[in-house]
């Protein structure tokens, strides 16, 4: 697991949204992807956020799941999905 991407969901989780973003767009896993939508959840940039899911292989889960999105994503970084 990328030492950089688990960062970023501390970044996420913090509501630093512009920084995580600087780290996941280096990145090309499908965690990165992930990552890289939930930024653009938070950001309000929903289309582009949708598009990210769609590479991370993931359904979109709405403009209201990013503290959700934030959890599993912690969990999923931390056990070395």
């Amino acid at each position: 697991m990328s030492e950089s991407l688990t960062r970023a969901v501390e970044l996420l989780a913090a509501g630093d949204w512009k920084q995580a973003h600087e780290i996941v767009q280096k990145e090309k896993s499908t965690l990165a992807a992930w990552l890289h939508g939930i930024v653009h959840i938070l950001e309000g940039d929903l289309d582009n956020a949708r598009g990210w899911y769609k590479r991370a292989e993931r359904d979109f889960p709405g403009a209201d799941a990013a503290p959700a999105e934030i959890a599993a994503a912690r969990r999923a970084v931390a056990s070395g999905v």
